[in-house]
C-alpha cells in the first residue's frame, strides 16, 4: 500500500484514540507491517510501546504511556468499542488510577490495570490484577475506563502501601468532592483485620486513615479554631440553628434516619476537611 494512502488510513483510526493506533488496528485496515515499519522509518510514526504508534503530528496526548498501554491490552478494538462494553474491558487501577483521578504523591511507576480474566504481560512496565469490578467501582477519567476513588483507595490499601501514602490520597479525594462513605467502608472492611483493626471493621481502617490524613474530627476542630473567618461561621451557624430549635419548640427538625450512625459521622468530617481546605485557601498570605 502506498505510504499516503496509509497514512489516511491510520489517520482516520488514530483521530478517535488521541492520536494512536495499534499495529492489529492498522492490518485489519490493509496496513500492513510492513508499511508501518517503512512509515516510522520516514518518520510518519512515532513508535511508543510494542504494536502501538503514534500518527506525527498528532500532539502527544497527557498519560501517553499509560493510553498507550491499555491499547495494547486488547490491541484489535477501537477505543470507544471497549468503553461501551464494561466489565470486560482492561481498567486503569491502583496507582494509574491515582494518578489520573490526582490523588496522591504516588509515583505509578507502571501502568496498572484491572480484568475480569487473568491476564499477564512480559512488559516489566505493565501490571495486572484480576477482579470482575461492579458498574458502581468504574468511572471514566481522561477518556479512560477507571476505578473509582473508593476503589482506588481501597486497591492502595490492598497492594499493601504505607497508610501515610494512601491517606494522602484520601485527603486529596476528600477535598475533590465528597466521597461514597458507605462503599469506601465496605472495600475497606476485608482489609480491616490486616491492618491491626477488628475483623471487617472498615469503618475503623477510615476513621485511621482520616486520623493519619488529618481529617479526623479532631484535627479538623484545631483547624477550624486557627481560622478566625471559618470558627466565626461556625458560632454563627450554631447560633442561627439554636435560635431555629427555640422558635420552633416541640417542633424542631429531627433528624434524619441513619444521622447518627458512624458513615454520617464519617461524611460530616469530611465535608468539613473540604471546608478548611477553602477557607485556607482564601487566607490572606
Amino acid at each position: 500500500m502506498q505510504s499516503r494512502n496509509a497514512l489516511r488510513i491510520l489517520a482516520e483510526v488514530s483521530g478517535s484514540q488521541w492520536g494512536m493506533v495499534t499495529s492489529a488496528q492498522a492490518n485489519a485496515r490493509g496496513v500492513n507491517h510492513m508499511s508501518l515499519t517503512r512509515l516510522t522509518g520516514s518518520g510518519d510514526l512515532i513508535r511508543l510501546t510494542h504494536g502501538v504508534y503514534r500518527v506525527a503530528g498528532a500532539p502527544g496526548a497527557q498519560h501517553e504511556e499509560l493510553r498507550a498501554a491499555w491499547l495494547a491490552t486488547d490491541s484489535a478494538k477501537l477505543a470507544y468499542e471497549r468503553l461501551s462494553e464494561h466489565p470486560g474491558c482492561a481498567v486503569v487501577s491502583g496507582e494509574s488510577a491515582a494518578r489520573l483521578h490526582g490523588i496522591g504523591h504516588l509515583r505509578a511507576m507502571k501502568s496498572e490495570f484491572t480484568t475480569p480474566t487473568r491476564k499477564q504481560s512480559q512488559r516489566a512496565d505493565v501490571r495486572y490484577r484480576t477482579r470482575v469490578l461492579p458498574e458502581q467501582d468504574v468511572t471514566v477519567r481522561e477518556g479512560l475506563p477507571t476505578t473509582t476513588r473508593e476503589r482506588t483507595i481501597a486497591d492502595l490499601v490492598e497492594d499493601r502501601h504505607d497508610l501515610s501514602n494512601v491517606s494522602n490520597a484520601l485527603r486529596d479525594a476528600a477535598r475533590q468532592s465528597l466521597l461514597n462513605v458507605s462503599r469506601l467502608t465496605e472495600l475497606l472492611s476485608p482489609l480491616a483485620e490486616r491492618n491491626g483493626h477488628r475483623k471487617s471493621a472498615g469503618d475503623a481502617l477510615l476513621e485511621e486513615l482520616m486520623r493519619i490524613a488529618g481529617i479526623d474530627q479532631q484535627s479538623i476542630a484545631k483547624q477550624i479554631a486557627s481560622i478566625p473567618a471559618l470558627a466565626g461561621l461556625v458560632a454563627a451557624r450554631y447560633v442561627e440553628n439554636s435560635r431555629e430549635i427555640a422558635t420552633n419548640g416541640s417542633n424542631a427538625a429531627v433528624a434524619a434516619p441513619g444521622e447518627s450512625s458512624a458513615t454520617f459521622q464519617i461524611e460530616e468530617q469530611l465535608r468539613a476537611a473540604d471546608s478548611v481546605s477553602i477557607a485556607r485557601a482564601l487566607q490572606p498570605r
